[in-house]
């Protein structure tokens, strides 16, 4: 029988055509907020490996307007646009695509439309999982973003409101006649905050229904989990989210077979606190490595003992100080990340 591991690794390293471009292979950072961001990012580059970036979300009106550095999620390096999504959220068809046109001008790889945040504060307006909710709408967009820019257009999206595939599968078919290239699809419902396993099963009833590439996300947590995903849905690459903050080298081990040094979670931790100390204010470095840590947490057995100690760190200097206490006893890693602690 073969391993998982080499399963997965003879799918994921291969390209990937979307659009008119193309990925070298098929494992990409799923889009995320206040993970995704510009700092991590660049440390996801110098470990390498990982198919497509997609950035923070960032707010339609004020990308439209170009407000790079008024917007954290707006903010990138120029060596990683040729491989960076630029994710969009917003529920006015012309405004999203005046920011698209302003991410095409940017030099980004593609455009990513959030139709899958269910945080109560973006559906209150409309964006996001509300979306769902108006599929003519959500189609509109969809449309509109197209006819703006020939920039590779994904969508990412939940099963909907209700748990029932018949109208994810509905709403794939309709973001692909409306001209998106790649669906990144999430399997649980919109209220839902991961209180229920994700059903990967709808994966592969969105994969059925349509001819673009299909991007599975949810609970893939090892090269196991990897492997039965794809081997279960159909599906053409993996988007990882929880797990890319977890362990960022997991891209370059999965895809390109080179394994993490012994000492990669102290280099991680430090390495990561450096870049975000170097792009952001104290105050939003803070707030960011804080959110870093609540995933980063899971490789630990105790771990949620260093989480608590991350978020009474006051300052940069705090945090520098409790991760030399940390690492200086040489802390056990668990095989199989403590799932509780991802939130």
């Amino acid at each position: 029988m073969t391993d998982p591991y080499v399963q997965l690794h003879r799918f994921l390293d291969r390209p990937l055509d979307i659009g008119n471009g193309r990925i070298p292979s098929r494992l990409v950072l799923a889009p995320m907020s206040k993970l995704g961001h510009l700092a991590f990012r660049q440390l996801l580059d110098e470990f390498g490996g990982c198919g497509l970036m997609f950035s923070e979300m960032c707010g339609d009106r004020a990308v439209s307007l170009g407000h790079r550095h008024m917007q954290s999620g707006f903010r990138f390096r120029v060596e990683e646009t040729g491989h960076l999504v630029c994710q969009l959220f917003g529920s006015d068809p012309a405004v999203m695509a005046a920011a698209a046109r302003r991410v095409a001008e940017a030099g980004f790889f593609g455009v990513d439309l959030n139709f899958g945040c269910a945080v109560k504060a973006l559906c209150r307006r409309g964006c996001g999982a509300a979306l769902l909710q108006t599929p003519e709408l959500a189609a509109k967009i969809v449309t509109s973003v197209r006819r703006a820019t020939a920039l590779p257009l994904f969508v990412k999206f939940r099963i909907g409101w209700q748990d029932q595939a018949s109208p994810a599968v509905e709403l794939a078919r309709r973001f692909e006649a409306a001209g998106a290239d790649a669906l990144t699809f999430h399997p649980r419902v919109a209220p839902d905050r991961r209180t229920r396993p994700p059903k990967w099963a709808y994966i592969g009833r969105v994969k059925e229904a349509v001819g673009i590439p299909v991007f599975g996300n949810g609970n893939v947590f090892s090269a196991s989990d990897g492997a039965k995903m794809i081997a279960q849905t159909g599906c053409d690459g993996i988007a990882l989210g929880r797990m890319a903050v977890a362990k960022p080298w997991i891209f370059a081990h999965w895809t390109i077979g080179q394994p993490p040094p012994p000492d990669v979670h102290r280099h991680t931790a430090f390495r990561l606190l450096r870049l975000i100390e170097q792009h952001y204010d104290p105050s939003t470095a803070l707030r960011r490595f804080n959110k870093f840590a609540a995933y980063f947490s899971v490789n630990f057995r105790f771990g949620h003992r260093f989480y608590s100690r991350i978020c009474r760190a006051r300052s940069l200097a705090d945090i520098r100080e409790t991760l030399e206490r940390f690492f200086s006893r040489q802390p056990q890693i668990v095989d199989r990340p403590n799932i509780s602690l991802m939130r």
